[in-house]
């Protein structure tokens, strides 16, 4: 792969696919482009009992771009890791020119979860998430969804699916489908930013008014 820039970075994404390392210490870095790919429809979320439990009783504060890095280094401390320096200096280079977002979730001062992604037009990539406390990534992930659908987004890209994300209702369709949602989305204006930063409370109401 030549030289990635911020700019060829984006135009990957706008074209189906999207970069990854072997590991933290890797400097090799390789494009990606999924036969079977992970999605998470916004109408679609499921919000399990517990969780719902969890997000009424949180006291947990929701934020966005208050710590990009922190977040991306939250993702990237894990015995295995995709994110090597290069990855995240090109995230950060991202955020910078707005096309990259966090949103986090604080205890006090503390960071215990948190999700990033890359926005074009109204598709959402979302690249990594972490939690440090119990159920901590779940809440980051509703709160997201909650955020995508404020701000008229019609695509959620996981990349690939997990069990976890299964779980909340993330689905794989075929390369040919995603192509086909992509540039629907890319196209098509969303804004991140467009609402205030909201609590648990507040978005499994909204949640649970729309199901």
């Amino acid at each position: 792969m030549r030289t990635l820039t911020p700019e060829l970075l984006l135009h990957g994404y706008s074209v189906g696919i999207f970069p990854m390392s072997e590991g933290r210490d890797d400097p090799e870095i390789f494009w990606v482009d999924p036969r079977r790919r992970g999605i998470l429809p916004l109408d679609s979320f499921h919000i399990s009992r517990s969780l719902r439990r969890a997000m009424r009783r949180s006291t947990w504060r929701i934020d966005i771009d208050s710590d990009f890095d922190g977040v991306v280094e939250g993702c990237a401390d894990r015995d295995d890791t995709w994110i090597n320096a290069e990855i995240h200096d090109l995230y950060r280079a991202l955020h910078t020119r707005g096309r990259a977002h966090s949103l986090e979730v604080w205890e006090d001062d503390t960071l215990v979860g948190g999700v990033y992604g890359v926005v074009l037009g109204a598709a959402f990539f979302g690249e990594s998430m972490f939690s440090r406390r119990t159920n901590a990534s779940k809440i980051a992930l509703a709160c997201l969804v909650d955020r995508l659908r404020q701000g008229g987004f019609s695509l959620f890209d996981t990349q690939f699916i997990t069990s976890h994300l299964a779980s909340l209702g993330a689905v794989e369709i075929s390369r040919v489908q995603y192509h086909t949602k992509l540039a629907h989305a890319k196209d098509r204006r969303a804004s991140f930013a467009a609402a205030p930063a909201a609590t648990p409370q507040d978005v499994l109401q909204r949640m649970t008014q729309m199901s």
